[in-house]
């Protein structure tokens, strides 16, 4: 049995207005400046899925993100960290007393992964769970839609 549909239920009942009814417009929110400079290097990873504090952090380091130099000048970062504050998390915070910088981390994502075989993440077509769009199609327009899984065989 393919487990896999309950445990997005599941998700969109435990991220707060982040995924009800497949995708709601909160996390659809879209912003240019985000889409294009977020989008250039990776998935433009939905606000809904890090708190407020996550992506200050995150905005505040950017010239060491991730091992990357991804720095903007202060008008785009202004406007970027203005949207992912207006549509981040509203949900529990995590209990480590820091920001979460990695979405992958997070005890929401680990939880609605823990059933994905070690064999999948490291899948050259995956490579790393941060890989949203080896397995969720139209996770690039904010959708996570139960119905769009499709792993690869």
């Amino acid at each position: 049995m393919n487990r896999y549909p309950a445990l997005l239920i599941a998700a969109m009942l435990t991220i707060p207005g982040a995924y009800a009814s497949g995708g709601s417009e909160s996390a659809t929110a879209s912003n240019p400046k985000w889409r294009t400079e977020c989008g250039s290097c990776h998935l433009s990873f939905p606000p809904k899925l890090l708190p407020a504090a996550s992506w200050r952090a995150l905005m505040g380091s950017l010239d060491k993100h991730f091992g990357t130099d991804a720095s903007l000048d202060a008008a785009t970062s202004g406007n970027i960290l203005a949207f992912l504050e207006k549509n981040a998390s509203r949900g529990q915070p995590e209990t480590t007393g820091k920001p979460q910088l990695r979405i992958t981390q997070t005890r929401w994502f680990q939880s609605e992964h823990d059933e994905v075989p070690a064999r999948l993440w490291k899948d050259p077509r995956v490579k790393t769970p941060a890989n949203c769009a080896a397995c969720h199609a139209g996770s690039e327009n904010g959708s996570f839609n139960e119905h769009n899984i499709h792993l690869p065989k």
